[in-house]
């Protein structure tokens, strides 16, 4: 996947509202999607990066989007986790089994040699790509991070002609695109 391009439409399981479910990507057209890929349940790092996605699900649902957590285990296991962790048992967003890799493969995060991935996209309201982080699986994710980059997304979207300067947030500045200076920077 590039930024810009269209995303797929894709089918998948999922543990969401205490039932296992079927699920397209294409359900949550209309809204931001937020996809979280992360290794494996019952670890280290990735329960400490969705009980921080949980915490700001609703800040992220007041931004008109929705959290999908992917990661190679099955809604089976999913629902495990969600039953013996109190971390896990905060998340209310939809908790998506990848056990073949469709999904990590498509989007380019499946560690072969490992069999997991840890990345994030952004996708708008359109079906378009529009930012996407991939990092080593050691280095967890910041939750906060991850709503401002959406709310800049919104912004520039609901603005054009504007751009987000670094570490904006909302209520701060922006910068107004000149056709005069662009070649000039």
């Amino acid at each position: 996947m590039k930024i810009g391009e269209k995303v797929p439409d894709f089918e998948f399981e999922a543990y969401h509202e205490g039932q296992i479910k079927k699920m397209r990507l294409y359900d949550f057209r209309g809204k931001w999607i937020i996809l979280a890929f992360y290794p494996a349940d019952f670890t280290f790092v990735c329960p400490t990066e969705l009980e921080e996605l949980a915490d700001y699900y609703d800040e992220f649902r007041k931004n008109d989007a929705e959290i999908l957590s992917i990661s190679t285990d099955t809604a089976y296991v999913h629902k495990a986790w969600h039953d013996t962790s109190k971390a896990i048992s905060k998340i209310r967003f939809p908790m998506v089994a990848d056990p073949a890799a469709k999904l990590c493969r498509a989007f380019g995060t499946y560690i072969e040699e490992e069999g997991v991935s840890r990345a994030t996209f952004i996708i708008d309201p359109d079906g378009k790509l529009v930012a996407m982080e991939l990092h080593d699986n050691s280095i967890g994710r910041s939750a906060r991070e991850i709503l401002r980059k959406l709310q800049a997304a919104k912004y520039t979207r609901e603005h054009p002609g504007e751009v987000c300067p670094a570490s904006w947030e909302p209520g701060k500045e922006t910068l107004k695109v000149s056709l005069d200076l662009v070649g000039k920077i």
